[in-house]
């Protein structure tokens, strides 16, 4: 496996040449890793203009991934938007307005993206679900567009979400292309699920484009990502994939993220698949004895455990402080779970061990707040545009929402910008301990 990029590095950094040009530590050591920090000098090519080392390993991880794959620098962050550039482009050479069935626990990232980009948003919303999931049916999908009488342009979902709940991709790109329709997926949390034994990543399912985060279940360094382009997509997408990832992208693209990604590929080259199994069937073991032992466990990926942390007798909050105070510190933690992310790289044992020793206690009653399909009032981009104020959380029922109203993580609106607050999205805030919000005037 070649990796151009890092390797081009080490050797600049070999080389004793003078830097007189950025970075302005010039290679000179603070932190350890500055030898390999470099910018857009002879023979390091262009992130966003490649046909050198960089375009060399995009297409070792395009291989790798089965799709048209392009390098981040920027999360999954900069991936979104680019994704939602490219269907108000493609929707604009078709003479439409661009518009997007989305469910409902879509990153505040897409919000931002569809205000800034002037894209509709018709909301997928299930009454008494999760704030934090949303996990549609093929069938639900194929009766709302049956019922549409204007079809969108792609289809929006999240899969696996923060939770770890999957949707049926699969089944709902087959409803989107019997339609006409795009379909997007922001598998930001699934980049590994590509090489499990059986392949459930996005494009393999039917996806015509997808991001995954790199840095969030592959050993990348913090802001790796991917934009993946299926082959079966229209050629539109694979030829203005890395523009739209200009537009929003920085100018100063990291070298060592890059060189991250591209060390990335031989990773998963060099026995992941094999380790990436051993760590599923010990994962599945693992659950099932926690389970056995009291824990309830909720959601289908593999390599997360989300804890139900109330039925163990805690809240998530003080059982992740129970956690902690064994030497584990865990992705995320609410009134009401835990979620815990691992890799081969895990200390998996470690994880087991802490909680078979946490004491099981009676449950705990309180659930948290069910959805209620909410009223828009204006829409996403003349909320986000418009004259704001903040004021207390408890001063903002019947005020219509500015900014998205949500919980970092895992940055999943509560109420969506545009919308008229009511007394049980109120309630729901507070419970997720958001005390302020931001209102039209």
């Amino acid at each position: 496996m070649k990796t151009p990029i890092y390797d081009f590095a080490r050797s600049y950094s070999e080389s004793g040449t003078v830097r007189m040009h950025m970075p302005g530590h010039k290679g000179k050591s603070l932190l350890g890793f500055e030898h390999l920090d470099i910018t857009e000098i002879t023979g390091a090519d262009d992130l966003y203009n490649a046909d050198g080392i960089i375009a060399e390993s995009e297409r070792e991880a395009s291989r790798l991934f089965g799709a048209n794959t392009f390098y981040s620098t920027e999360g999954s962050s900069l991936c979104i938007r680019a994704m939602l550039y490219l269907v108000a482009k493609y929707a604009a050479t078709r003479g439409e307005k661009p518009s997007i069935l989305a469910c409902r626990n879509a990153h505040k990232v897409f919000i931002y993206a569809t205000a800034m980009l002037d894209v509709e948003v018709n909301w997928l919303f299930f009454d008494g679900g999760s704030y934090l999931s949303c996990t549609p049916s093929a069938a639900e999908i194929e009766q709302y567009l049956s019922n549409s009488q204007t079809l969108p342009t792609a289809v929006y979902l999240t899969s696996p979400d923060y939770l770890g709940n999957i949707c049926d991709v699969r089944g709902i790109s087959k409803v989107c292309h019997r339609f006409g329709v795009l379909l997007l997926v922001d598998n930001a949390h699934g980049a590994y699920t590509k090489f499990l034994n059986c392949s459930a990543h996005p494009i393999d399912l039917g996806a015509d484009i997808c991001c995954d985060s790199a840095h969030k279940t592959l050993p990348a360094l913090t802001g790796c990502a991917y934009l993946h382009i299926s082959h079966g997509a229209p050629a539109f997408f694979r030829e203005n994939a890395k523009p739209s990832l200009s537009l929003f992208g920085s100018t100063s693209p990291s070298y060592l993220l890059l060189a991250s990604l591209d060390k990335v590929n031989e990773y998963i080259e060099n026995g992941y698949r094999e380790r990436l199994d051993a760590l599923v069937k010990q994962l599945d073991g693992i659950k099932k004895e926690l389970t056995e032992n009291g824990y309830s466990l909720i959601g289908d990926e593999p390599l997360k455990f989300t804890v139900d942390a109330k039925q163990y007798g805690y809240t998530g909050i003080a059982l992740a402080r129970l956690l902690r105070e064994a030497g584990i510190e865990c992705e995320f933690s609410d009134n009401d779970f835990v979620v815990a992310m691992l890799t081969p790289e895990s200390d998996v044992l470690a994880l087991k061990d802490a909680l078979l020793s946490i004491p099981r206690r009676s449950p705990i009653t309180e659930s948290a707040p069910l959805l209620v399909s909410p009223t828009a009032e204006i829409s996403i981009r003349e909320a986000i545009f418009a004259p704001s104020e903040r004021i207390p959380t408890r001063d903002a029922v019947g005020r219509i929402l500015a900014n998205p109203c949500l919980s970092c993580p895992p940055a999943v609106p509560i109420v969506v910008s545009g919308e008229r607050i009511t007394e049980d999205a109120v309630a729901a805030m507070l419970y997720y301990g958001i005390e302020h919000c931001d209102v039209v005037f």
